[in-house]
């Protein structure tokens, strides 16, 4: 009987959407590019850090065959600060494939946009709903809290025959306007059903016939497995400087955060004797020490606890290369862990 409440969705939804949709860039056109873009960015990021990224990376990139070939390094560059890089490594990949398997036009098949690299269910649902109309729903942890809030389903959210019973549930009572319906279900996850707060029922435009806001009972759902506990792991930070340039490194090309660059660094927090006798074995004789800091950053299952050491050196030695300020912020793309130690206290 619960799950017979989804055919409401679309009657409910359609009119809310188009009174209370947020004015969202990517909302504005049905070319799959700029949607297929915007998908993969909003991935993990907030909405409101996405729009800067969003246009300037259509400014250097403005088509698939500009994607397939761009450069790593101008790609990493527009990414730098969203994280998360296998993403963009995998745009590249799918628009190659695109321009190589479909002659540079975007497939408009479903199975098709699924092969593509990097795109799982979520995003050839939303792709093939908002640009070509078709019934395909988007299911993610927005979709999620809402359809169980609205049945009172108390089903863990990260079993995948759950997650594939609520698309097979909302492709049954798609209506015509599949992509608006699609985009619905996203802003009411987003917004008045949204996550890590109290549901706004009152303003709800299902609170007549959804479970949750009738019995009481929406901040109980979803229910989500127990967390597993984030993996530590401790490093030394080197941001050197020499006559005004500063000693990056590139990153392998596989593994976290690959073919990124960062600061030089050695596993462990170390004391002051100790890091420096690391430097010296890195071929780098220090001037000068000019200040400690500690910072951490966190991803998905693992936290990094640094200690950045800021120091002067006598010459650019060490397998390293040695960049200016200027050079840094144009050409070298990195990641938010090493990031932080360049933008509040660069050399």
């Amino acid at each position: 009987m619960a799950w017979s409440k989804l055919k409401k969705l679309p009657g409910a939804l359609l009119p809310w959407y188009e009174a209370s949709k947020r004015d969202l860039p990517w909302r504005k056109t049905k070319d799959p590019y700029p949607v297929w873009l915007s998908e993969i960015m909003l991935q993990q990021t907030r909405v409101e850090a996405v729009k800067s990224y969003f246009h300037r990376f259509l400014q250097e990139i403005p088509d698939i065959p500009a994607l397939a070939s761009c450069d790593d390094g101008l790609l990493h560059k527009l990414w730098e600060g969203l994280g998360y890089y296998s993403r963009v490594r995998n745009l590249k990949k799918a628009a190659q494939a695109v321009v190589t398997e479909h002659n540079g036009v975007f497939p408009r098949e479903y199975a098709a946009v699924r092969a593509l690299p990097g795109i799982g269910d979520y995003t050839a649902g939303a792709i093939c709903s908002i640009c070509y109309d078709m019934p395909t729903p988007a299911v993610d942890g927005n979709v999620l809290r809402v359809i169980t809030r609205l049945t009172e389903d108390a089903t863990p959210i990260d079993q995948p025959a759950f997650k594939n019973r609520v698309r097979e549930e909302l492709a049954a009572v798609y209506p015509a306007r599949a992509g608006d319906f699609t985009q619905a279900l996203m802003e009411l996850g987003a917004t008045v059903c949204g996550p890590n707060r109290k549901p706004e029922c009152e303003s709800c435009p299902c609170r007549g016939f959804c479970g949750g806001c009738l019995h009481g009972t929406a901040e109980k759902y979803p229910v989500r497995p127990e967390k597993k506990g984030r993996k530590l792991e401790e490093m030394t930070v080197f941001i050197l400087s020499c006559d005004g340039s500063c000693a990056l490194r590139k990153r392998e090309s596989t593994g976290l955060l690959a073919g990124l660059w960062e600061f030089p660094h050695v596993p462990g927090k170390l004391e002051t004797g100790d890091a420096l006798a690391a430097l010296e074995a890195m071929g780098i004789r220090p001037r000068e020490l000019k200040r400690t800091v500690d910072k951490k950053h966190i991803f998905t299952h693992i936290e990094w606890n640094m200690r950045g050491y800021y120091l002067e050196v006598a010459e650019p030695n060490g397998d390293m290369v040695w960049l200016t300020p200027e050079e840094v912020r144009k050409e070298a793309a990195l990641p938010t862990a090493f990031r932080q130690f360049w933008e509040q206290d660069a050399p």
